[in-house]
């Protein structure tokens, strides 16, 4: 009919009417939600999610659940709204970490990922109206690059100042579900939403054959996790730091947090040292522990603008999503924070190179420089920050190098640099670029 909303503008409108409402009433709790879940909205929670990902418990694909799409969300949504839903195990997998050590993710059927992208679509309006500026993991416009952009904003602020380096162990593991859903229950009455959470917390783990009931954490790989990680991080660090430990403190302090990584910037290295000192009770008291070796106190003031400091009189570096922060001077010789690729993601991002390159080393060539130039440029658009000039272009002379490698073991005819460089003529790899500058 002429006139009528279409389904996505309906529930843009929802949600942000959700979130005006949430916004002017901060201690208002949401007795009645569930009503927005309909089938419109299990269409666009459908729309929403990732259709390559790997298969849950059933084993059932994006694909197969599309066959009946309106049927399979019809039966979702009804046995979500009476109760009858049962959220099955989420599938044990393993993904490597940079220490070597895999990292156990869960991975839930392709219908409970659907129905999870319907409530975090719900509820998320509410907890954005409360979320603080320093947090900016999995929030909508929201990314990696702003939290980097702030930290370097801040940490020019205070002259470098104190920094405290959080990491959490096993962050998602550790979460206490009583807590989540204490802390749900502040903004969230409405016992449909949380009975699905709470079943979702509760749901297992099936590893091959064998199953592990859940007692602690939410599946980290599962759609609702990541906003639920935040909500429980926004009471256990975010306003604690910002309501009870800055009016305390002497002088200026700032708070970055992605997900589960956080940094804290000081301008007195006495105010960075209570915190320091109190933080593993705080996090204790929510279940959740500090790394002894990870977690540390960086001194990060300016060098003296007179002269380069003597080495062992030099400010120490720490690593944040990515990026080494370091002092340096610029153009005209002021003393400024920049950015660099830290060296354990230099290396992992080059493995990942060299691996492709042999297993790819058959394919045609025209096929091989496609793929390497999205992955260089991919790599330019996430490292491209004002400074990483060097370590980009490093990257691509080492990435020319190994696809050199690769591409001359594909048959004994030697591979000679003249004849390498006359193939690169046609077959150019993309030049770095810096994409993103401080602001």
């Amino acid at each position: 009919m002429t006139g009528t909303p279409s389904p996505d503008k309906t529930i843009s409108t929802i949600r942000r009417r959700t979130a005006e409402l949430a916004q002017q009433a901060p201690d208002l709790a949401f007795t009645t939600l569930h009503h927005h879940l309909t089938l419109a909205w299990m269409r666009e929670a459908f729309r929403r999610t990732r259709k390559d990902g790997a298969v849950g418990v059933d084993g059932q694909t994006a694909s197969a659940f599309a066959e009946q799409l309106d049927e399979n969300l019809s039966a979702l949504l009804d046995a979500a709204k009476s109760g009858r839903y049962r959220a099955p195990p989420v599938r044990r997998s393993y993904i490597p970490k940079a220490s070597g050590k895999p990292r156990p993710i869960g991975i839930p059927t392709f219908g409970d990922k659907v129905l999870q992208r319907a409530v975090v679509q719900l509820i998320e309006p509410i907890f954005e109206s409360d979320f603080v500026d320093g947090s900016f993991g999995f929030r909508p416009r929201r990314s990696a690059h702003g939290a980097v952009g702030a930290l370097w904003r801040h940490a020019m602020d205070v002259r470098g100042g104190t920094v405290i380096e959080l990491d959490i162990e096993s962050f998602f593991d550790s979460m206490i579900p009583q807590e989540i859903l204490r802390m749900l229950r502040r903004r969230i009455r409405d016992g449909v939403i949380l009975r699905l959470i709470a079943k979702w917390l509760k749901a297992g783990v099936l590893e091959g054959t064998r199953y592990e009931r859940a007692r602690l954490g939410a599946p980290q790989g599962a759609v609702i996790s990541p906003l639920l990680g935040n909500i429980y991080l926004h009471e256990v660090l975010d306003v604690w730091f910002e309501e009870v430990v800055k009016p305390r403190l002497r002088g200026k302090a700032h708070l970055v947090r992605y997900a589960d990584d956080a940094v804290l910037v000081f301008e007195h290295e006495s105010d960075a040292r209570r915190v320091l000192d109190v933080l593993p009770r705080r996090f204790a008291k929510y279940g959740l522990k500090l790394h002894p070796e990870k977690t540390r106190l960086v001194r990060f003031e300016r060098p003296r603008l007179a002269a380069t400091p003597a080495r062992s009189e030099r400010p120490e570096t720490f690593d944040f999503l990515g990026f080494t922060h370091f002092w340096a001077r610029s153009r005209n010789g002021r003393w400024i924070v920049k950015r660099r690729t830290a060296r354990d993601r230099f290396r992992r991002a080059l493995k990942a190179i060299k691996v492709w390159c042999r297993v790819n080393r058959h394919l045609r060539v025209r096929e091989q420089h496609e793929a390497l130039s999205q992955k260089l440029r991919g790599h330019y658009v996430y490292f491209g920050v004002v400074g990483n000039f060097a370590a980009l272009a490093r990257f691509q002379f080492e990435a020319m190098r190994l696809w050199k490698k690769w591409v001359g073991r594909r048959s004994h005819r030697r591979l000679t640099w003249a004849r390498w460089f006359q193939l690169l003529e046609r077959y150019p790899l993309p030049v770095p670029r810096i994409y993103h500058r401080p602001t």
